[in-house]
C-alpha cells in the first residue's frame, strides 16, 4: 500500500522498465546526452562531425549502440528543448556520479566542444557553468580542455 501511494505522488523515480521506451526522469545517461545535445547545438550550427562524437561519447561512455541510443538522444532532446537551464541536468549528475565520473563528463563536454574544430565562447562557458555546478574544479577543468585539445590535433 505504501509503496502504491509513493508511486502515485512520485516519491519514487520512474524506472525504464514500468513504461517502453520511457527514462527516469534522473537517468544520469540522458543528463548526460542532454548536456552533450545542448553543447552542440550552443553555437546555432550542429555538425555531422559533432554528431559523431557525442554518439562516439554515449557508446564509450554507456555502452549505448543501435536503437537504444537513438531512444536515449530523442529523450535528451527533448529535455533539453524543455530545460531553462543547466541546474536539472548537472543535480541528477552531482547526486549519482562520483568525483571522478563528474570529470568525464566534463572531458565528454570538451569532446564536443573541439569536434568541428572551432572553440567559441559561449561553449567555453558551458563547460565552465557545467564543471561549477558538478563540482569539477577550474584546475581540472582546465587540466581536461588540455588533454582533449592535445588529442583533437594529434588525431
Amino acid at each position: 500500500m505504501l509503496d502504491q501511494l509513493k508511486k502515485l505522488f512520485g516519491s519514487e523515480p520512474q524506472t525504464a522498465d514500468e513504461k517502453p521506451g520511457a527514462f527516469a526522469p534522473d537517468d544520469a545517461r540522458v543528463a548526460v546526452a542532454a548536456l552533450l545535445v545542448h553543447m552542440i547545438r550552443i553555437d546555432g550550427e550542429v555538425t555531422e562531425d559533432e554528431q559523431r562524437v557525442i554518439r562516439s561519447a554515449l557508446d564509450r561512455q554507456y555502452g549505448l549502440s543501435g536503437d537504444m541510443l537513438e531512444e536515449v538522444l530523442a529523450e535528451a532532446k527533448r529535455r533539453d528543448d524543455e530545460a531553462i537551464d543547466l541546474y536539472g541536468f548537472t543535480s541528477t549528475l552531482k547526486y549519482k556520479l562520483s568525483e571522478e565520473e563528474r570529470a568525464e563528463v566534463i572531458e565528454l563536454l570538451w569532446h564536443a566542444v573541439f569536434a568541428d574544430g572551432v572553440v567559441n565562447e559561449l561553449e567555453d562557458n558551458m563547460v565552465w557553468r557545467t564543471a561549477e555546478l558538478l563540482g569539477v574544479s577550474s584546475r581540472d577543468r582546465m587540466i581536461l580542455r588540455k588533454k582533449v585539445a592535445g588529442a583533437t590535433e594529434a588525431g
